[in-house]
């Protein structure tokens, strides 16, 4: 294994675990559905695209969710809500890789987290109705939500949710960019994605 690689290795393994840890830190925000809960684990795999490119982002996800799985245990087994972490990440991190790359700025990557925040927030809503909410009732026994109830959580739920996560997390990497703007150029030399 060359050098490039082991050490693309080991900082896909380091932001997955510093991921994880985040992933602990997790808060509801009042008058939301009480398991829809905001963590900022997905600013490693920000991080990761922007040195590595998506391979490493998608990693970094998949690290990250499985340890969380391991770490948390699921009553039934079934990792339905790392999947749904897993879609949520991807989704928020291929935006801003595709706009960040052709735009190396801080205003390109203002403009791919918009666009992440946007592809999570309309992506999730649809996703929870198809797939995530069935899925959650048959793997966890949880109540079916249909009807009202059902437009109610996603419309006035799980979307406000995913745009105010973006916010907060389009909010922070920015800072996050700005005092460590150096690093991560020198990271994209020395790692060429």
């Amino acid at each position: 294994m060359n050098n490039k690689k082991l050490r693309k290795l080991i900082l896909v393994a380091i932001l997955g675990s510093i991921s994880t840890v985040l992933m602990q830190f997790n808060f509801p925000i009042p008058a939301m559905p009480g398991f829809l809960k905001i963590d900022f684990s997905e600013i490693p795999a920000v991080m990761a695209i922007m040195t590595m490119g998506p391979v490493a982002g998608i990693g970094v996800e998949i690290l990250k969710n499985v340890m969380h799985w391991f770490l948390s245990g699921s009553p039934t087994g079934v990792p339905v809500g790392e999947v749904a972490n897993f879609v949520t990440g991807v989704l928020f991190i291929m935006p801003i890789y595709w706009i960040f790359t052709k735009y190396r700025s801080a205003k390109g990557l203002a403009s791919g987290l918009i666009a992440g925040t946007v592809a999570m927030a309309i992506g999730m809503s649809v996703l929870n109705y198809l797939v995530f909410l069935p899925m959650y009732t048959y793997f966890l026994g949880m109540p079916a939500v249909t009807g009202d109830s059902l437009y109610q959580m996603i419309i006035l739920g799980i979307l406000p949710f995913n745009l105010i996560k973006g916010v907060m997390l389009l909010a922070i990497t920015l800072m996050l960019y700005r005092s460590m703007e150096k690093w991560i150029l020198q990271q994209q030399k020395k790692l060429s994605f």
